[in-house]
């Protein structure tokens, strides 16, 4: 018997801005895996600099529950909805978790972030023959970005 297959799913749950932790640790709780990945980050106020604990993927925590049980997240205020994907929620793979923590314990990755872009953000190209240039983004699909290079005219489509 497939040892993976017997585990419960992973499942990804939308949460209101900054509840992350306190969806996670209700759920904890409440006796239910949850998982939100954490990094620390400097953060720089008016009159300070201070590390802080932040998520890593705003917004979503990841819950390993019985499909039947899904709806037991929703006893959370923090909770708002889950990440659908083709019409059914999304399932992300045991490995897939495995990884995401050996990144973040590990000490191979000292500082890495995960942004969410969208149409109409202004964005840096950080290397390559446009390095430096700022532009705003006009098309995301599949792996590729388009973004308007006002300065000089064009679109460059980058490739992730």
């Amino acid at each position: 018997m497939n040892m993976e297959a017997a585990v419960d799913p992973w499942f990804v749950v939308y949460t209101k801005p900054r509840h992350e932790k306190k969806l996670r640790d209700y759920l904890n709780g409440m006796g239910v895996e949850a998982y939100c990945p954490i990094v620390t980050q400097m953060k720089q106020w008016s009159d300070r600099v201070k590390k802080v604990e932040v998520p890593l993927i705003p917004s979503y925590v990841f819950v390993r529950i019985e499909e039947s049980k899904r709806n037991v997240v929703f006893h959370s205020p923090s909770a708002v909805n889950y990440l659908f994907w083709l019409g059914k929620p999304a399932v992300v793979r045991d490995k897939e978790i495995r990884t995401l923590k050996e990144l973040i314990e590990g000490k191979a990755v000292k500082n890495f972030n995960v942004d969410a872009y969208q149409l109409g953000d202004k964005f840096e190209i950080k290397s390559g023959a446009f390095s430096g240039q700022t532009g705003v983004i006009k098309d995301v699909k599949n792996r590729n970005v388009t973004i308007l290079l006002q300065q000089l005219g064009i679109a460059v489509t980058l490739s992730f």
